[in-house]
């Protein structure tokens, strides 16, 4: 069991990803296949790609968290030390978790009205729940991801190892 959760956690999102991504891809091409060879288009493939992308987003967003890819002003870290450069990624990490609390709360809300006035989506006739749940997902992964990073900066703070600076995209 301990290997499936160390896996889980290494490519959850990678996998979440892929899916829609691959989603997003194949329900395109039929589209465009059905549109210039059958000139006829659906309004469910339009919405299985709107919401793919949407998801693709939010779970991306926790990807960036946790590989500590997400955008940043980052030219002071050259010129600090490691403990000021360790602080430094704690408290960004402790605004953003604020701010991902506000948005989750706000999000979930949003998922409960629709759910309390069943709105459906016009193509599929879906549940717009299932798509709003997007962001609240997202922003509940990127708590996740950072309650982890913080957990790391401090250990790594307190045992005086260099703070984890993530993948450099640039270099």
């Amino acid at each position: 069991m301990p290997g499936i959760l160390d896996a889980l956690n290494r490519n959850a999102e990678r996998w979440a990803l892929l899916v829609f991504y691959v989603m997003l891809v194949v329900t395109m091409f039929i589209e465009v296949v059905r549109r210039e060879v059958f000139a006829y288009s659906s309004i469910w493939g339009e919405e299985i790609v709107r919401y793919s992308f949407i998801y693709l987003a939010w779970i991306g967003a926790a990807a960036a968290v946790k590989e500590r890819g997400h955008i940043r002003i980052d030219v002071l870290m050259h010129y600090v030390g490691p403990r000021i450069k360790a602080t430094l990624y704690i408290f960004g990490d402790l605004v953003m978790m604020g701010v991902a609390l506000v948005a989750l709360y706000w999000s979930f809300e949003t998922v409960m009205v629709s759910a309390k006035f069943g709105s459906v989506s016009h193509g599929l006739r879906v549940s717009m729940v299932w798509f709003l749940a997007a962001v609240p997902i997202g922003f509940a992964l990127v708590i996740f991801r950072l309650l982890q990073s913080l957990f790391r900066d401090i250990n790594d703070l307190r045992f005086g190892r260099p703070a984890f600076e993530g993948d450099k995209l640039f270099d």
